[in-house]
């Protein structure tokens, strides 16, 4: 009987949530502004999706949050006019429960070699196809089999690792054919997934959505270093993804993780920033800004088969590098699944 009351006591996951965010929110940690979507906060509390939802609701009746023509809920600020904020929540110094059940215990232990593990395996993506031993990754960072299991599902979840056929984690390759099929996805996807956003979104998204491709290109035309972050995906980001189509969306926003990883692998070896992919998708949004909605889904297309050919391009430059050495101990390079 006393162990019911205490177990009646303890709060709903959804309160936890709630007042989580409530209290990130007052903090400033979560800024006016900041696009709430359940999926993210689901990894980051590692819970369902429901419990996430109904937060998010409390929240929003008491006038924290808010609904906006795009996905998921905006913190609510002192602004009339809210710039909607797409932040990674899980790079966020977020204030998070440790108490409250085994998933938030084992949050600060993931994430600290979350990034680490992420980065050991981006490096080899392009040079073949790598396994991942499990036991060796756990003694490698002295930590325990869960945790390792929580860091690879998550790492799955974004495609940058898969289970082969005898249940080994394997890691790439990332090579022409994959950033092919990438793209060719893309422009089947895109352009209807452009025409059908274009009518929900308001003119000062798409201004500000132009302000910022603008002012990309001004600082690379001037060799800014703040030129270096990666818009090669912008418009889809930004755009593209407020269509109304759910399972268009989702269909969408799961190649892009892939491509937006291509991109990562091939700029952090060196290579150069797709600078012509800012002008293009710059005109794509100018033609949305003047309500020629075809015309951009056509100007998109363009732009999805330039960065196609010019990606392909870089694989080759990629071809002639050596692979690199002093991997991780915990890195195999595998020709099969069966490795």
């Amino acid at each position: 009987m006393m162990q019911d009351r205490a177990l009646a006591a303890l709060p709903r996951r959804y309160e936890v949530v709630a007042d989580t965010l409530r209290r990130n929110i007052d903090a400033g940690r979560l800024p006016e502004g900041t696009v709430l979507l359940e999926g993210p906060l689901a990894q980051i509390f590692r819970l369902s999706r429901a419990p996430v939802q109904r937060a998010l609701q409390e929240l929003e009746g008491e006038g924290l949050v808010a609904r906006f023509e795009g996905r998921g809920y905006l913190v609510v600020g002192s602004s009339v006019a809210r710039q909607p904020r797409r932040l990674d929540l899980a790079s966020l110094d977020l204030d998070l429960p440790i108490e409250a059940d085994d998933g938030f215990r084992d949050r600060q232990t993931w994430r600290q070699i979350y990034e680490t593990v992420e980065g050991d395996i981006t490096r080899c993506l392009v040079f073949g196809r790598y396994r991942i031993i499990e036991t060796e990754l756990a003694e490698h960072f002295r930590v325990s089999r869960t945790i390792v299991r929580d860091v690879l599902g998550r790492l799955q979840d974004r495609r940058l690792v898969n289970k082969g056929a005898n249940s080994h984690w394997i890691a790439g390759p990332i090579t022409a054919r994959t950033i092919k099929d990438q793209f060719e996805i893309r422009r089947i996807l895109e352009p209807p997934a452009l025409i059908s956003a274009a009518g929900f979104l308001p003119a000062h998204r798409l201004e500000a959505v132009l302000a910022e491709l603008r002012g990309a290109e001004s600082r690379a035309a001037a060799r800014h270093p703040e030129a270096t972050a990666d818009l090669s995906t912008h418009v889809s980001r930004e755009i593209v993804l407020a269509t109304p189509n759910e399972a268009l969306r989702e269909l969408v926003a799961r190649n892009l993780r892939m491509v937006t990883l291509s991109q990562q692998v091939l700029q952090g070896l060196g290579l150069p920033q797709d600078l012509a992919a800012l002008a293009e998708q710059r005109m794509t949004v100018e033609l949305l800004v003047h309500g020629a909605h075809e015309a951009a889904a056509s100007m998109l297309s363009t732009h999805l088969d330039a960065a196609k050919h010019r990606t392909i391009a870089q694989m080759k430059i990629v071809a002639v590098i050596p692979p690199p050495t002093g991997l991780a101990s915990y890195l195999r390079r595998a020709e099969t699944d069966a490795d």
